[in-house]
């Protein structure tokens, strides 16, 4: 190399160590306000969802942990875990830091622990029913931020539901319907007989649920079983087992990934009943937390009353975001499977190695572990065509942080659009290139169709990002005219 440029080889190697860490920080957008309500052990789930959602604590400003009873622990919360969970988190945060940036501090992160009451359900909500944990997520919802809060209920409602009940009571209808509008719920399930009186007292409130209580069977129906359900509810043909076995989690996750990943327990029924939640929220490129019908890792869902069913407690008085189904061709068994647990499984594999990752990042050095890809696109986000026509994609411009050779893959994901078509999804020419087509089909009204970029490293373990490109489809000018 020229003497020169040898010269400036130990400051530009400087440089470049500084800059590595934060290549990966690019494609996240805003940060969302997060809110968990956790009624951790009762069994081992909360513990080990708890360990993934610190590991993905940078993406978010966390407003709340809060302690809280669910029909399988009614009259006792366990806040104690979550800082037992936190103090494992502080000696591994500086080593996170090495791989992104936003990792918040122990010191900021145990102030936001806070306790619900003790008591089940409905019990917990009127007069006199205030706890830490209530006048809490009042506060966060006032502080001078617009941004929603999204509130991610693991356990019982019944704290979120104080809270609503006390804000009802206490403002003027215009004053609680500002605050209404921050709220974002996504709730595993119903936990206690809260969740249901939330959706009927409120009926503007933004609310993601698969209704139904465990006693009457509704787990069993319910999307977030997708994330691991296999064991739990008899297989799923299709859906990779292999990343959720004892093995896979001892060695990726448990074992040789410090003090966090030793706070991970053993499973018990099924891994991480609580994690769609956020996964939900995670910005991969995939998810848009706003539209939970266009589907991504914490499942797919639509806007609608959902039908009585007889594992509900009660019936749905207004439309919320509820199960919806996708078709999905799995290559582990070459079938096609349709279910609304398939809008979540179908990403197993994906969501699982980038946990696996992100627990390398707890003890290893930048230039040991791998590192997401930045997918970028060489268009806008929405394209326009009339039937007939070609249309071009392409992913030009994308990068990976570590250097690795990536692979591509487009293709169309018919349930989030409006176009169907009898002959099945829309064909993909060159899918496999960064750069592919599509020729619009034929519609008689405009149609959208959602194309979905799927870019993969091959580090180790493999990483996955996205890129959404909505096509907007006309009639053709002939048809119009």
């Amino acid at each position: 190399m020229p003497y020169k440029l040898q010269a400036y080889l130990p400051l530009l190697c400087l440089m470049l160590s500084f800059m590595l860490p934060f290549a990966s920080i690019a494609q996240t957008s805003e940060r969302l306000r997060t809110l968990v309500l956790t009624d951790i052990e009762n069994e081992p789930d909360d513990a080990q969802s708890l360990v993934r959602f610190l590991t993905y604590s940078n993406q978010w400003d966390v407003e709340g942990i809060i302690a809280t009873t669910s029909t399988h622990s009614k009259s006792k919360i366990a806040d104690w875990r979550v800082h037992e969970i936190l103090k494992a988190y502080d000696k591994v945060q500086p080593n996170l830091l090495k791989h992104e940036k936003g990792f918040p501090p122990y010191a900021d992160l145990k102030t936001k622990v806070k306790k619900g009451l003790p008591v089940y359900g409905m019990n917990g909500v009127g007069e006199g029913k205030d706890s830490e944990g209530s006048e809490w997520i009042i506060s966060v919802l006032e502080k001078n931020d617009d941004r929603p809060v999204w509130v991610l209920v693991w356990g019982g409602p019944n704290c979120l539901a104080q809270a609503l009940w006390k804000i009802r009571k206490t403002k003027t209808p215009a004053e609680a319907e500002k605050l209404y509008k921050k709220v974002r719920v996504y709730t595993i399930s119903d936990q206690d007989d809260s969740g249901p009186w939330i959706r009927k007292e409120f009926p503007n409130l933004f609310y993601i649920c698969s209704p139904g209580f465990d006693a009457k069977g509704g787990y069993h129906h319910a999307t977030w079983t997708g994330i691991s359900g296999d064991t739990f509810l008899g297989r799923f043909q299709g859906a990779n087992r292999e990343v959720i076995s004892k093995e896979w989690l001892r060695e990726n996750i448990q074992e040789n990934h410090g003090p966090l990943g030793a706070e991970y327990p053993d499973v018990a029924y099924l891994m991480e009943g609580d994690t769609p939640s956020f996964l939900y929220l995670i910005s991969n490129g995939l998810n848009n937390p706003e539209h939970p019908n266009y589907g991504g890792w914490g499942g797919r869902y639509e806007f609608y009353k959902p039908r009585s069913q007889k594992w509900f407690s009660q019936p749905e008085t207004r439309p919320i975001w509820a199960d919806a189904v996708d078709e999905y061709f799995s290559p582990i068994d070459s079938h096609y499977h349709t279910s609304n647990k398939v809008t979540i499984w179908r990403w197993r594999e994906e969501f699982q190695n980038d946990f696996a990752a992100r627990m390398d990042w707890c003890v290893k050095d930048y230039r040991q572990a791998n590192h997401p890809p930045v997918p970028a696109l060489a268009h806008t986000e929405n394209l326009s065509a009339r039937s007939g026509e070609e249309v071009k994609l392409s992913a030009k411009g994308t990068t990976d942080p570590d250097g690795h050779e990536l692979t591509y893959q487009w293709f169309h994901y018919p349930e989030p659009g409006t176009y169907a078509s009898y002959e099945g999804a829309i064909k993909v020419e060159h899918a496999d290139a960064m750069e592919a087509k599509v020729k619009a089909p034929h519609v008689d009204a405009p149609e959208t169709a959602h194309f979905i970029l799927k870019v993969t490293d091959k580090g180790s373990p493999r990483l996955t990002r996205y890129k959404r490109v909505v096509l907007h489809i006309q009639p053709a000018k002939q048809q119009v005219e």
